[in-house]
């Protein structure tokens, strides 16, 4: 067990869920103070840095989406991928206890400490397409500027990564919160006891995510490639 790569694993998803979940319980607690492009720029940002911080020790994945997206494109073995998983998750637990210790009691249970949920009227089916596609394109980003040899940025593919979180956020924040992060969604739903629509952030986020790591292995990088 490669414990810096599983503890980097670890914190990158720390700070995120850390950084995003409290931006919208600051949110909540300054009545609508940070607002949805505030909420949209700490994920995305707080990614950005974190997966710089992180990708030359572990890869900087950050999210099981992006971890099982890379295991079917063989880009990494199953066991990594159990582990990298269960790290992840690990952080985004630990993030929402912090959280609980920092907000108001109140805050934090009406914000339920930031756990996405699905917008009014929207449906299991439509929570779980929306997320499906918002991870493809995160995936996808993660293939094309932190994986392809062919890319020419990849010091600074962090940061096109988490615009990618931002964006996301700012078109859908209000559908399903664009978690895109099964560990990100389990970890504050975990401390605050809000288990609604909980799955629509594993089935969502994991389909989309292995639909890009198969298509862009296989179409845009091909077998020879594969590690």
């Amino acid at each position: 067990m490669n414990l810096p790569w599983l503890l980097s694993e670890l914190i990158g998803t720390f700070a995120l869920t850390f950084i995003g979940a409290g931006s919208i319980c600051l949110n909540e607690m300054t009545n609508g103070g940070v607002g949805l492009l505030g909420i949209a720029v700490a994920h995305g940002l707080a990614l950005a840095v974190m997966i710089s911080a992180v990708a030359p020790i572990s890869g900087g994945k950050i999210n099981p989406a992006v971890t099982l997206g890379l295991l079917i494109g063989g880009k990494i073995d199953a066991k990594t991928a159990a582990l990298e998983i269960l790290f992840q998750v690990g952080g985004a637990i630990l993030a929402a206890i912090c959280l609980t210790l920092i907000f108001p009691t109140e805050v934090a249970k009406v914000a339920k400490l930031g756990t996405p949920q699905l917008g009014p009227g929207i449906s299991f089916w439509v929570g779980v397409f929306t997320e499906a596609i918002l991870t493809f394109f995160l995936v996808f980003t993660v293939y094309a500027t932190a994986i392809d040899p062919r890319g020419t940025f990849k010091a600074i593919a962090g940061f096109g990564i988490g615009l990618v979180i931002l964006f996301d956020i700012i078109a859908f924040g209000g559908i399903t919160g664009a978690a895109m992060n099964p560990a990100r969604a389990f970890g504050p739903a975990l401390i605050s006891s809000t288990w609604s629509d909980q799955l629509v952030y594993w089935i969502g986020p994991i389909l989309g995510g292995l639909i890009a790591g198969v298509l862009y292995s296989n179409v845009y990088l091909g077998k020879s490639q594969k590690v």
